[in-house]
């Protein structure tokens, strides 16, 4: 890991940088960028480098527009589809105001005031994320490049190559990947990137999607982490492995836990916590009207905040592959998808979880039965809460909580609500397809 400004400085020197890219996100998660030359770059780190924030969505207003982007010498990796000489590397800003002030809705400052509360009470978090997406012929229909299904191989699977290939790009930016294969519906795929730190874990997301968009790109197609692309097939997820690590090692795993789970006291009430606050936080988990057309019955999202071990029904799972390696204890967060803004969608689920630790929850009884299958009088008496069906329910939980003020801050709340009511309101008075389809010739 770099660590220094000098080690920087010597690297744009002997790889022969010409460009340096200083990249952050919008609120929605959209990746931006500065280009400077290394003959800025002293400036950069010193003083930042000023913009226009209220050309950026949500990050400030026009009569108090100057920001400047600070660049973290840490995150400098060089952009392996940029030529070799004349080289491009990036590195990741943090957004101040001119008066010293981390930006309101800065998005990486909001995950570091999370990562803050949970050290201050003792525990370090580490994430890891399965990266899913599908990959087209090219980006004006969803025109499926294979056919293939979960774990398929050629000829049912022809983008093998392309997964290779990203999965190489992205370990040669630093990034380790655990796992990469063909999910369940056609021209879908997933990468799974080895946890790590939340802060780097989010960083490694949005450079993931970058990499695979230009993968894609090189090889004439087009890859898109639309949630839902495909009708009658599963969507895109991001599932969220989530841990927390205190000075004895992993805080959730308890070999003596009296229930048998193998969870800690900390755990279940982390659990307990994500549960609770889930249809508060799902509008930033889950940002788009398209989102939640992967939340209908047996395709894989979850429709509830419930919770269980093997069980991929619910909406939060506790893997057991090794349930006697502590260090491998976590909780999956199953109704992410891969459009969110992970830095926003990291703060507000470890903001629920930490908020359940305070209050103590208590953890209620796991799912066992597979949860698309049962009635709604059996999801009733199990008192298994429904998650938002569409973004307007989306929002209107999002409104009215006091937890998702507090982790995002008023700026980035008002801003949410305004926006996603603006996008169900333009959603709601479109006439679809469907629509002609079906009432034009009969009524």
């Amino acid at each position: 890991m770099i660590d220094t400004k000098q080690y920087v400085i010597k690297q744009i020197e002997e790889r022969d940088i010409r460009f340096l890219r200083l990249w952050f996100v919008d609120i929605l998660g959209n990746l931006k960028n500065i280009a400077i030359t290394p003959s800025d770059i002293d400036t950069a780190f010193e003083e930042g480098i000023g913009f226009d924030g209220s050309s950026i969505d949500g990050l400030a207003c026009v009569q108090d527009s100057d920001m400047l982007a600070h660049p973290e010498p840490s995150t400098f990796q060089v952009l392996p589809w940029r030529p070799s000489n004349n080289g491009v590397a990036r590195m990741f800003c943090d957004i101040y105001t001119p008066d010293g002030e981390p930006a309101r809705a800065d998005s990486r400052h909001i995950l570091m005031k999370m990562l803050k509360k949970a050290s201050n009470l003792g525990y370090a978090v580490n994430v890891g994320t399965a990266v899913e997406y599908f990959c087209f012929k090219d980006s004006t229909s969803p025109d499926p490049i294979d056919r293939g299904g979960y774990f398929d191989l050629a000829p049912l699977d022809n983008a093998a190559d392309l997964r290779r290939d990203t999965v190489l790009t992205l370990e040669q930016m630093g990034i380790p990947v655990e796992y990469s294969h063909h999910e369940a519906a056609p021209a879908q795929q997933e990468i799974d990137l080895r946890y790590c730190d939340a802060l780097a874990a989010a960083d490694a997301v949005i450079t993931a999607r970058l990499v695979i968009k230009e993968t894609a790109y090189a090889q004439g197609l087009h890859a898109t982490f639309m949630p839902k692309p495909l009708e009658g097939c599963p969507g895109s997820a991001m599932h969220v492995h989530q841990s927390l690590f205190d000075e004895g090692g992993n805080a959730f795993f308890d070999a003596n836990d009296p229930d048998g789970y193998g969870l800690s006291s900390a755990a279940k009430s982390y659990i307990a916590g994500l549960l609770k606050y889930a249809p508060e936080y799902m509008l930033v988990t889950n940002q788009f009207v398209n989102s939640y057309k992967r939340f209908v019955p047996d395709l894989d999202a979850p429709l509830h905040a419930c919770w269980g071990q093997a069980n991929r029904s619910a909406m939060v799972r506790v893997p057991r592959y090794k349930p006697t390696k502590g260090s491998s204890t976590r909780v999956e967060v199953r109704s992410v998808d891969s459009a969110a803004n992970p830095y926003l969608a990291f703060a507000v689920m470890i903001g629920a979880g930490l908020r359940g630790m305070e209050e103590g929850l208590e953890l209620p009884a796991p799912i066992l039965k597979n949860a698309f299958a049962l009635s709604s009088s059996e999801r009733e008496e199990m008192g298994l809460v429904p998650l938002p069906s569409d973004l307007s329910r989306a929002v209107d939980a999002f409104e009215q909580s006091e937890l998702m003020r507090e982790v995002l801050g008023d700026s980035v709340h008002s801003y949410l609500v305004k926006t996603k009511r603006a996008e169900w309101e333009e959603y709601r008075a479109h006439v679809t397809s469907w629509e002609i389809d079906r009432y034009l010739a009969t009524l």
